[in-house]
């Protein structure tokens, strides 16, 4: 009987896009550390998108190809097509488990198909929603209706469902007509050893960036949910003594990246502004150094069902500027830890600028956010806790 499982005898399946190392956005990160705590709870079986091999005493990696996905004409619809050929070789895969565990639209059909064939329990952890995200048309064509259908299906099948913010759970339930008791408020965490103040001038310069000066800093992936361009906008309005060091690659689209490179040449051009771009990946020591000499961190993004970015930022004693949206105040306390700043009406980027001023004029209070940012993280979020949650979840399920 399901209720007489014991912990280490639960079977656990995750199936995810993303995976170490093929790691590009919150949600992969939320998978690599989530996955390596609940290791040490139960037995894992991880499906990813790749080729990726690991087989540990408690966890088992396989990943995933796109071999023998059909070829159309529109690249959008290859995209889809890629994605729901990796999605029968999942479900395939699923042959005896308790849990299927999903992380984005990317595993949800295999999940659908997974909990029908074996019963188990489907679980989605909400990083995203699509309805929110409309600007991923440009991505994917009309291919995101289909990505668009296959998310709402899942929620509405699935057992249960794990939203990062309360702000998130409103949104699942007023967005997928689901009932508010099937959706489970588990934030994301951070690897408080990993990301600390870490000082060395030595790294800066290797990106280009002057020890001398201070600087914000941005790091994300150049898409419209993370409000590169209005960030980029909003340079015309800050203090030019400081520098803007922008971590930003893997553009969602060619039109995104070329908007991107006019306005950064644009403002490099008129003199003003020091700006920094650096488009390649950057490894994690280098960033976190990044981090913890930023004066400021920006996170202008228009959606954000969590950010684990500000969580990062904050672990290396870092004063936050964010935008006011999804679950961002669940981990920025206005005027304490950082600063919030209102997307809406018109305005935003001047209104970031001003923000952003203020607090570069004022180092002493940036030092005393950081200081402050990193007891709240250590006090708040850390991934051992999110996993127990998360496990207890499980048995609940089960039980």
């Amino acid at each position: 009987m399901k209720n007489q499982v014991h912990v280490s005898d639960l079977r656990i399946t995750v199936l995810t896009n993303e995976y170490p190392p093929n790691i590009y956005g919150g949600a992969g990160v939320h998978v690599k550390y989530l996955v390596r705590e609940l290791a040490k709870l139960h037995q894992l079986q991880v499906y990813p998108f790749g080729d990726q091999r690991i087989d540990l005493e408690n966890l088992s990696v396989l990943g995933i190809s796109d071999v023998g996905a059909p070829q159309g004409t529109n690249s959008h619809f290859n995209k889809l097509f890629s994605t729901l050929q990796r999605n029968l070789s999942m479900a395939a895969k699923c042959d005896q488990t308790d849990i299927i565990h999903c992380h984005t639209w990317y595993s949800h059909l295999a999940g659908i198909f997974a909990q029908q064939l074996t019963g188990g329990k489907l679980v989605l952890t909400t990083h995203s929603l699509e309805p929110h995200r409309p600007w991923k048309i440009e991505q994917l064509g009309h291919a995101y209706h289909v990505s668009s259908w296959i998310e709402k299906s899942a929620y509405q099948t699935a057992d249960a469902v794990i939203a990062v913010s309360s702000q998130m759970k409103d949104d699942v339930v007023s967005l997928y007509g689901i009932d508010p008791e099937v959706v489970h408020i588990i934030p994301n965490g951070i690897d408080l050893d990993e990301y600390q103040p870490t000082y060395d001038e030595s790294v800066l310069r290797d990106y280009g960036i002057n020890p001398e000066l201070p600087y914000i800093l941005f790091v994300g992936r150049i898409t419209r949910q993370k409000g590169i361009m209005h960030l980029l906008h909003a340079i015309t309005y800050l203090d030019p003594t400081m520098q803007v060091v922008l971590a930003a690659g893997a553009p969602d689209t060619p039109e995104i990246k070329t908007e991107m490179i006019q306005e950064v040449n644009r403002l490099k051009q008129s003199g003003d502004h020091h700006i920094v771009w650096i488009p390649e990946m950057i490894p994690h020591g280098d960033l976190i150094v990044l981090y913890s000499h930023a004066q400021v961190f920006v996170c202008p993004s228009v959606y954000e069902p969590f950010g684990i970015i500000n969580l990062e930022a904050m672990a290396c004693q870092t004063a936050v500027v964010a935008s006011n949206v999804g679950g961002i105040p669940m981990v920025i306390e206005d005027g304490k830890t950082g600063r919030l700043v209102e997307v809406e009406p018109d305005g935003f980027a001047k209104r970031l600028a001003n923000t952003i001023n203020e607090l570069m004029d004022d180092p002493e209070r940036c030092i005393e956010m950081g200081r402050k940012g990193r007891q709240c993280v250590e006090a708040q979020f850390s991934w051992q806790a999110v996993a127990n949650q998360t496990s207890a979840l499980y048995q609940q399920l089960l039980s």
